[in-house]
């Protein structure tokens, strides 16, 4: 599998797309600070320093970093997540 990470408009967003899809159905997922999921893979990503909060959808997840992350420092950790699930 493969994911591959593309800047969005805003400096603190990058979204991360894989070569199948993460969810099933139409609905997107949200997840802040302080919430949980029923998607293991959003949980594992709101562990991460730094991350805000995550939106997924289909076969993509944007994640929201903090200002005061570096996505230098960000990407590698949120790429692992994706393997860890297979992506």
């Amino acid at each position: 599998m493969s994911v591959f990470a593309e800047a969005t408009p805003n400096p603190n967003a990058m979204k991360f797309t894989a070569s199948k899809d993460i969810f099933s159905g139409d609905a997107s997922v949200s997840v802040m600070a302080g919430q949980t999921s029923e998607h293991d893979i959003l949980n594992d990503l709101m562990k991460l320093a730094g991350v805000d909060n995550v939106f997924g959808y289909k076969n993509f997840i944007t994640v929201n970093k903090t200002f005061d992350s570096s996505w230098d420092q960000l990407v590698p950790t949120v790429e692992e997540v994706f393997e860890k699930y297979g992506y």
